[in-house]
């Protein structure tokens, strides 16, 4: 239960990406209402992740678990009568609140449930598989619903999905909460939100305007400032609302970092190749979300197991070889000279599956490295650097993709043979435009060329990615204890 709530969540991040078109075409949203019905769910889990750890470990992370089912199922509904993008950009803010209270609190309970250490890390395994499976998913599933429904089915499926976890919460779930909750910081709450929501809208934007774009950097920038004034509140309270001090654990900053950087090359990795499936590959939406799957079938072949094949070597050696897997299939990419064919991007997908899949140690050492009562506070790290992860994934490997792009397509050269300035501007934005104007257009030639710089920037974005995903294999090799076990308490 706890792991389909997770899933709808995670979901709800891609699953608008099929949806957009139709509901754009319907409500005539305007350029800037699209990013912010696209962004402000992101936004706002980003921003109340680590206020709502804290509610939920002071008040009860069962109440406030199934309070955000609730929400998600109730704005979920409310899609019905939303006639004008406004309206829909609330909704998604509401589903994001509900995802603040859902994400946190479906780890902190499992550390809650599952006393026992072996059972925990199986428990943490599902839970991990099924959050990668909800962003492979999304896609998927909105083209498939789209195929017969309209837009607001994207927003709607969710509605049984909660009714169900709702139910079982009630029946199987125990109340669990600190004993000892600290005093509510309503300062560090706000700079909590603050810092958070500026970090992630800064990169998001730095990854849509480019690099010279100054307004981008100083929300960056602020945000970044106000999250270290959190930081610097929390360290210096002798009862902080967010404990850092759980990074004095040396695996369980090991955990973070591997959370962190799965993220990155999940959500990077699923951006470039489901363009290139779309433009290159001309695949329908619902083919390319089926030709995903690949990356989900290696992490439900490897998680499942990561925790046993932990206990008969080391968890340093699966969280290690799991960053390796992954940095190999994202490297293999770069390798493969021309990007002609879908099947030259099964096997690389399936090792990024399969190496990300079995991080679900990751969950099991930052959890195992926790003490119970703080559980939340754990939870709201690591779903924080999921998040953040998330986002600098599509904007690092991304931005790096479209500069090669844009330097390597040459529309100088077709400015100079007569294409309108303007096409050429949308041409040079992103293959998707390139491929629209030399369709509407007949030029065969800017086809060629949109294809063969985005396959540049593929290659130099899949390099980036494997040396990140190498870098923090070392990293976390040299922080996890050989002999630590995730059967034991830390």
């Amino acid at each position: 239960m706890l792991s389909v709530g997770l899933m709808i969540v995670v979901m709800d991040m891609t699953i608008l990406i099929m949806a957009l078109p139709n509901l754009v075409a319907e409500l005539s949203s305007t350029a800037t209402e699209q990013l912010w019905i696209v962004d402000v769910y992101s936004l706002v889990l980003a921003g109340l992740l680590i206020p709502m750890s804290a509610v939920a470990d002071r008040w009860g992370r069962k109440k406030i678990l199934l309070t955000g089912f609730a929400i998600f199922g109730i704005v979920s509904a409310l899609v019905l009568i939303a006639t004008t993008s406004g309206q829909v950009i609330a909704l998604r803010a509401a589903l994001g609140v509900g995802g603040a209270m859902i994400m946190p609190t479906t780890l902190s309970m499992i550390r809650t449930i599952f006393t026992d250490p072996a059972e925990r890390a199986r428990a943490l395994a599902v839970w991990s598989v099924t959050a990668g499976l909800g962003a492979v998913v999304g896609p998927l599933v909105g083209g498939a619903l789209l195929e017969f429904f309209s837009w607001h089915s994207a927003f709607l499926i969710n509605v049984p999905i909660v009714i169900l976890a709702i139910t079982a919460g009630i029946i199987l779930l125990p109340e669990a909460r600190d004993p000892n909750p600290p005093r509510w910081d309503m300062l560090a709450s706000l700079l909590a939100i603050a810092g958070m929501v500026g970090t992630v809208w800064g990169i998001k934007n730095l990854a849509k305007n480019g690099l010279d774009d100054f307004g981008s950097w100083a929300m960056l920038a602020g945000g970044l400032a106000i999250l270290a004034l959190f930081v610097l509140r929390c360290l210096h309270s002798n009862d902080p609302m967010l404990d850092l001090r759980l990074f004095k654990s040396k695996p369980f900053s090991a955990g973070v970092i591997a959370a962190l950087v799965a993220s990155l090359a999940m959500a990077g990795v699923l951006l470039l190749v489901a363009q290139w499936l779309q433009t290159v590959g001309e695949f329908t939406p619902i083919l390319a979300g089926v030709a995903l799957l690949p990356m989900a079938l290696g992490g439900m072949l490897s998680a499942p197991f990561a925790p046993a094949l932990a206990q008969r070597t080391t968890p340093r050696a699966v969280i290690t070889g799991g960053l390796v897997i992954a940095g190999v299939g994202i490297l293999s990419i770069a390798f493969m000279g021309d990007l002609i064919s879908y099947w030259q991007f099964v096997v690389p997908l399936l090792m990024v599956g399969a190496g990300t899949g079995s991080l679900a140690i990751a969950s099991a050492i930052i959890m195992g490295s926790t003490p119970t009562e703080k559980a939340g506070n754990a939870a709201a790290i690591e779903e924080s650097m999921y998040d953040v992860g998330n986002v600098l994934g599509i904007a690092v490997i991304g931005s790096a993709a479209s500069a090669i792009y844009r330097s390597n397509l040459g529309i100088s050269d077709f400015v100079a043979q007569g294409l309108d300035p303007a096409l050429a501007h949308a041409a040079e934005d992103s293959i998707v435009g390139a491929m629209s104007v030399s369709n509407e257009l007949d030029i065969p030639a800017l086809a060629t060329a949109a294809t063969d710089a985005f396959n540049d920037g593929l290659g130099f974005a899949s390099i980036i990615g494997g040396v990140i995903l190498l870098l923090a294999s070392i990293t976390v090799f040299r922080l996890v204890p050989k002999k630590f076990s995730i059967t034991g308490e830390h």
